[in-house]
């Protein structure tokens, strides 16, 4: 039997109450969450909008809100500690020389999660993304990832596609991302923000991950793209040695 920690922190304890009902019972509103968790409105509301910034609830059509992409998605095949460990240095040495935010990304399925992110110290800059889901085929890093695999497994991972989703252009893309190693996401996902990813190439049946930096897009010129690259693929390279290694 599990007894509360005597110290127990109230809002993360109501924050993951939240969660474990979204993703078990469906939908609530914001009503309903305060009479569920026994707390004001307006603190049900302000929980409820922190789930949604991590991903873990969204709104319906309806304003209700419900099980956000985490929560709906399986979990990854293998941990993250060691390849989070190894990669954070490398991510605060590329943050140091570049002056960008850098990211460490997994791909499942056709999903990119965000493991962790090296901020910046400019005023203009692009936050901490750690937790964050992406689409894969539009983040730098997913792209970068989905490039190294085989086509039709690529195809695989889209059989009803939406109208956003042009699959013959996707494999286009793929392929251009496989000839010159990196993939720019130029404000595919957030307007204002461009970044340029590269795939990180680990054990074999390891996890799939890339690493980005992500910039504000008034930043961005086309005439640095080959020092960014440079400076992502060698990082790359260093953890990929590193991380082939454990184990």
């Amino acid at each position: 039997m599990k007894n509360k920690p005597a110290y127990g922190i109230d809002s993360v304890d109501h924050a993951l109450h939240l969660a474990t009902l979204l993703q078990q019972e469906g939908p609530l509103r914001v009503t309903e969450a305060a009479q569920r968790l026994g707390v004001a409105r307006s603190t049900a509301h302000r929980l409820l909008a922190m789930l949604v910034y991590r991903d873990f609830a969204e709104q319906d059509a309806d304003r209700r809100y419900c099980a956000g992409p985490i929560l709906r998605r399986p979990v990854f095949g293998e941990p993250l500690a060691d390849l989070r460990r190894i990669a954070l240095p490398h991510l605060q040495s590329l943050t140091a020389r570049t002056g960008e935010t850098s990211n460490l990304q997994v791909v499942v399925g056709d999903q990119v999660r965000f493991a962790a992110s090296v901020e910046c110290d400019q005023v203009l800059r692009v936050g901490d993304r750690e937790g964050r889901l992406l689409p894969a085929h539009l983040a730098s890093g997913g792209r970068s990832v989905l490039a190294t695999m085989d086509e039709e497994d690529v195809l695989a991972l889209y059989p009803d596609p939406d109208d956003s989703i042009d699959l013959d252009a996707l494999v286009r893309d793929l392929r251009r991302v496989r000839r010159q190693g990196f993939a720019v996401n130029d404000q595919k996902t957030e307007v204002g923000v461009t970044a340029i990813g590269c795939a990180v190439r680990g054990r074999p049946g390891a996890v799939t991950a890339a690493i980005s930096i992500a910039m504000p897009t008034v930043r961005y010129r086309r005439d640095h793209l080959p020092e960014w690259v440079a400076q992502i693929t060698s990082t790359a390279e260093r953890i990929a040695k590193e991380w082939q290694s454990v184990g």
